[in-house]
């Protein structure tokens, strides 16, 4: 049997379902409480009791009969009345009812009712409708007899305080688990934000409390915090260091090829090597700014995320690049990134969408728990099968795109990428909608 259909039922959150399942066995055991245990109790005590009073009306009826006359009759239940602490009256006072009586929700008297009924042959009616009192009419051969007492005398007394002590309690010891339970869950709620922070590259404040598992998972995730920190510090040191010491050869082959003589046979080699060296000083400039925004990339703050991206294609079309932006939300979207990174990310697409087309768009979307940022071009696109490969570091894909219009170190997506997974995000390649050419879609969770 397939129960999958209540998964769209239950809570997602680790509260809700721990919650769930303290309250669930609590209401269980309430309803079974209440049908199996408190019915049979009440049904049993109030069969006894009325029982009891059962014995009592016989010996009144009994007494009723055996008198020779009417009057006599009376006199007897007038002595009675006084002795049993009843009210009896013979004749009963016009008019009798025809049927018995009860309050619909009066479960109790169901048991009164039968009983009652099973040992009074001669009974006529019975009401418990009468403000607390028990009205009885059995017939006589003096004429019918009426019998009133209180009801509390065939029916426990407040048979609803069972039930609201067990609430009551229920109540309050739910309530007591639920505070242990948030205490409990809650540094798990830390470390679950602790480790989404680190996920968009802010360092959360965290320290491990809680139980013993719990505070095992802490110290794991500070570990691997740590090493993660360590092994990106360790990279970025090296590729400056490299990158810094590969500038000195760099200038000696410059110098050297400047210093070669002017011959028309090895004029063509000349400028062939200069170029080559130029392409590796782009190399290096580009491993230097990586190092460099790396370090510098500051801490999160709070950007209005339309006025920011309103203002990078800007100076971008002050740069003179083909670039607008068509559509942004008009209600202003608050979220927290690093203004220079993304603002690297963002030239580095725009950069990639004007350099292989004419033109290139900018749009915005916020979606429930993320925004969406596409930078779409017109041109000659990339096939399905190689994206993925376009966004790995120094990867040129010459016959996909124009190179006509400049080529750089095939860093730009890279690092954009590498920017949207440090906040968090991703960086996929799709095939543009509107312009009909290559889509980068970078998006940033709020």
């Amino acid at each position: 049997m397939d129960f999958a259909w209540l998964k769209h039922f239950l809570p997602r959150g680790l509260y809700g379902r721990a919650a769930l399942i303290l309250i669930l066995p609590v209401v269980t055991i309430q309803l079974v409480v209440s049908v199996v245990f408190i019915q049979r109790h009440f049904e049993r005590v109030t069969e006894q009791m009325t029982t009891s009073m059962l014995r009592e009306i016989a010996l009144v009826i009994e007494r009723a009969e055996t008198a020779e006359t009417g009057a006599k009759a009376a006199t007897r239940m007038a002595e009675l009345a006084q002795a049993l602490d009843l009210r009896l009256e013979l004749p009963a006072p016009r008019p009798v009812p025809a049927t018995d009586r009860r309050e619909i929700t009066d479960f109790t008297g169901l048991t009164v009712q039968s009983t009652l009924r099973a040992g009074l042959p001669g009974m006529i009616a019975l009401d418990l409708t009468a403000g607390g009192r028990v009205q009885l009419w059995v017939a006589t051969r003096h004429g019918p007899l009426y019998i009133g007492f209180p009801r509390i005398w065939v029916s426990a007394a407040n048979p609803h305080q069972l039930l609201v002590l067990m609430v009551f309690v229920s109540v309050l010891m739910t309530l007591i688990a639920f505070l242990f339970l948030r205490n409990q869950l809650r540094p798990i709620q830390r470390l679950a934000r602790a480790a989404e922070a680190f996920g968009k590259g802010q360092i959360a404040p965290y320290r491990p409390t809680g139980a013993l598992e719990v505070r095992a998972a802490g110290k794991a995730f500070l570990e691997m915090r740590d090493r993660i920190e360590r092994q990106t510090e360790s990279r970025r040191l090296m590729l400056s260091g490299i990158s810094h010491d590969l500038r000195t050869p760099l200038t000696r082959l410059r110098l050297g090829l400047s210093m070669l003589p002017e011959e028309p046979e090895t004029e063509a080699e000349i400028a062939a090597m200069a170029r080559d060296v130029t392409e590796m000083g782009k190399m290096i400039d580009a491993f230097l700014n990586v190092a460099r925004e790396e370090a510098m990339a500051g801490e999160p703050e709070p950007v209005e995320i339309c006025a920011f991206v309103a203002q990078v294609v800007e100076d971008a079309v002050r740069a003179g690049q083909p670039v607008q932006l068509v559509a942004c939300p008009e209600a202003p979207v608050q979220t927290v990134l690093r203004p220079d990174a993304l603002r690297r990310a963002l030239e580095n697409l725009i950069g990639n969408a004007v350099r292989y087309g004419t033109r290139a768009e900018v749009s915005v979307t916020v979606r429930p728990r993320s925004l969406r940022l596409l930078v779409e071009d017109d041109g000659p696109g990339i096939p399905a099968e190689r994206r993925e490969e376009a966004m790995r570091p120094f990867t040129r894909l010459d016959p996909a795109r124009n190179q006509d219009r400049g080529q750089g170190v095939g860093l730009g997506l890279a690092i954009a990428a590498d920017i949207a997974r440090g906040h968090g995000g991703s960086l996929s390649l799709l095939e543009g909608k509107r312009l009909g050419g290559l889509a980068a879609e970078l998006i940033l969770p709020l």
